[in-house]
């Protein structure tokens, strides 16, 4: 099950006591428990080639925002003084001097069979690809991943590539709001590989077989007969700012960027998006003291835009049910 946590700044943890511990249980029963950390430490062990799992290396925070107020380029410098504002009251330096405003353009395509096999197995393929004055920058980027709520079963799926060329992977840990309610945290692990469309072997690459090679990870799927297509019809035109780096202390940095995610075409608003991301080569480099911070600042933001937050789902899930479909993804 995913981990989730309450509290913040003035918020009470502490637990109303039931009839049971009215009637003698003792302290350690009814003491509240303590948070989860937002990146775990994992056992060690490796996958059946003898190479070693994959550790957490990625912190990345992201508030799925409610898209109505983002009809400018200046709303998202808006959100950026409110980020600024939090930020200052939780002893956290937003550093964004020098950053212009200047939105990126990104296309994203989510590629799947029609019963979206991939998504309900956990798994997700996309595409990206970067603008530049109106002309693709760049050739497509290829992202494929394995995103679930136990870090455990995602640091035990392989997700490296049965390719000769170049690829990259990358272990994430993804807070997000809780589900139901402002003021805590939910995990997911992002365990990916990205790689460029040329890196991919020749020939057709749309057969869930073919794509079983590509990614052995997926051989249980690879019976099926079925190729993979757009989902939804959709392309998304992500609209991308950076607002600079959160500095937490201890050695701990984080980009921190502000997104629009709308259908291109009739350019219908999707959901707009929050995130800050840090990196780290070693768990013991993310000090105690500095994830505090993050976790602070985090509930924080929610609790200051608490309109403007959306609980229930993705970016991905809000592309997978733009017409209604059955879901059952884990996130």
């Amino acid at each position: 099950m995913a981990q989730g946590q309450t509290g913040g700044p003035g918020s009470d943890n502490r637990s109303t006591a039931s009839s049971s511990e009215k009637k003698g249980s003792t302290q350690s029963d009814t003491a509240p428990k303590a948070p989860p950390g937002l990146v775990p430490r994992l056992p060690p062990g490796a996958y059946s080639d003898g190479h070693p799992l994959d550790e957490v290396n990625y912190l990345e925070c992201k508030l799925i925002l409610k898209p109505d107020r983002f009809t400018a380029a200046q709303a998202f410098l808006e959100y950026g003084a409110l980020v600024r504002s939090v930020a200052k009251k939780c002893g956290i330096v937003l550093d964004g001097a020098g950053v212009p405003l200047k939105p990126q353009i990104r296309e994203v395509l989510f590629l799947d069979t029609p019963d979206f096999q991939l998504y309900n197995n956990a798994f997700i393929l996309r595409r990206r690809i970067r603008y530049d004055l109106g002309f693709p920058a760049g050739e497509p980027e290829i992202v494929f991943k394995f995103r679930h709520p136990e870090a455990q079963t995602a640091a035990a799926l392989d997700v490296r590539p049965n390719i000769a060329g170049k690829y990259r992977v990358k272990f994430k840990s993804e807070a997000l709001p809780l589900k139901g309610e402002i003021g805590g945290y939910r995990l997911l692990f992002s365990h990916n590989v990205q790689l460029g469309l040329s890196q991919l072997p020749d020939g057709e690459r749309t057969s869930m077989a073919t794509l079983a090679k590509i990614f052995p990870c997926l051989a249980p799927l690879k019976k099926s007969r079925d190729f993979v297509q757009l989902v939804n019809q959709t392309i998304v035109e992500e609209v991308l700012q950076d607002l600079g780096m959160l500095d937490f202390g201890k050695g701990v940095t984080a980009n921190a960027n502000i997104a629009l995610w709308r259908e291109r075409g009739m350019h219908r608003p999707l959901c707009g998006e929050f995130a800050f991301q840090a990196k780290f080569k070693r768990r013991d480099d993310l000090h105690d003291k500095a994830e505090e911070r993050v976790r602070a600042f985090f509930i924080a933001l929610q609790q200051a835009d608490r309109g403007g937050v959306e609980l229930t789902t993705t970016k991905t899930g809000m592309v997978y049910r733009l017409h209604g479909e059955p879901r059952q993804a884990l996130e």
